[in-house]
């Protein structure tokens, strides 16, 4: 059984910085790719961005430059760093696990 808990969410205004957390426990191998997705009221999940345990990492045009994400292999964890904020980031963030296991989501709120 594989679960995912992620942190780190909440509000923060315009400009602002947040860094969310996903730590992946269960039957993971640290071979196994992890990232975010993230989805706002009203449209299609996408995609923030994605590392693989050697340090390959791919990131939504949306968010190239302003976020992101690292992972610590020891640990099973993955972060995402988002700086720069904007109200259109806002959305739930979901950090998966090679894709075939998703997290609860956590609620990111840009707003002044």
């Amino acid at each position: 059984q594989v679960q995912l808990a992620e942190s780190g969410g909440g509000l923060v205004q315009p400009g602002g910085s947040l860094r969310l957390s996903c730590a992946a426990s269960g039957s993971i191998f640290s071979t196994d790719v992890m990232g975010w997705y993230r989805q706002a009221p009203g449209k299609e999940r996408e995609l923030v961005a994605g590392a693989t345990s050697g340090g390959t990492t791919n990131y939504g045009d949306s968010v190239k430059g302003r976020f992101i994400i690292s992972r610590d292999n020891a640990k099973n964890t993955v972060y995402l760093q988002m700086n720069s904020l904007k109200p259109e980031d806002t959305a739930v963030y979901y950090c998966h696990l090679r894709f075939a296991y998703w997290g609860k989501g956590t609620l990111v709120t840009v707003s002044s």
